[in-house]
């Protein structure tokens, strides 16, 4: 789960597991600055068009759950 932290200068950092990450819009938001926010999924910085272009990618369910994790014969 992903922790929300307010520093004393009132930037916004998002965690998870002691990384900054958000699949919901930027890890980073100095001084609450949305203009200079930054881009991080587990730990590793993105700009915004390549943080646009992972969340993109993701599925959302786990692969024994999708129809194509049943046909390829994983365990459930």
């Amino acid at each position: 789960m992903t922790k929300k932290m307010k520093t004393t200068d009132g930037s916004i950092v998002y965690y998870l597991d002691g990384k900054m990450h958000n699949w919901d819009g930027p890890a980073l938001i100095p001084q609450g600055n949305k203009r200079l926010a930054e881009y991080y999924l587990f730990g590793i910085k993105h700009t915004k068009e390549q943080w646009e272009e992972k969340k993109k990618d993701v599925n959302g369910q786990p692969f024994y759950k999708t129809s194509a994790g049943k046909a390829a014969g994983a365990r459930v």
